[in-house]
């Protein structure tokens, strides 16, 4: 779609259709890289430092965490009220 065209309410829904596909398929072709790009990609990505080794995730570590936190602010709000209400 160019700048100049715009929908008005007045236009069908098949016409408003037809240009979010066109939207859509436009996006996809640009989407596509070329061989070359995507070996250039992959050498990117293989590149030493995209390649450190990390901890697994540990869903125990981040439940603590943000126990920790909401328990904390709680205590900080109960001090600042006892501050402000004594």
């Amino acid at each position: 779609m160019s700048k100049d065209q715009s929908f008005t309410p007045q236009e069908p829904v098949s016409n408003i259709e037809k240009a979010l596909q066109d939207a859509d398929s436009v996006e996809f072709d640009q989407a596509q890289l070329s061989e070359k790009d995507l070996a250039r990609v992959e050498k990117y990505l293989s590149a030493p430092i995209h390649s450190v080794e990390r901890k697994p995730f540990s869903v125990s570590l981040m439940m603590f965490m943000l126990i920790s936190v909401v328990i904390g602010l709680g205590f900080l709000s109960r001090f600042i009220a006892w501050l402000v209400l004594e």
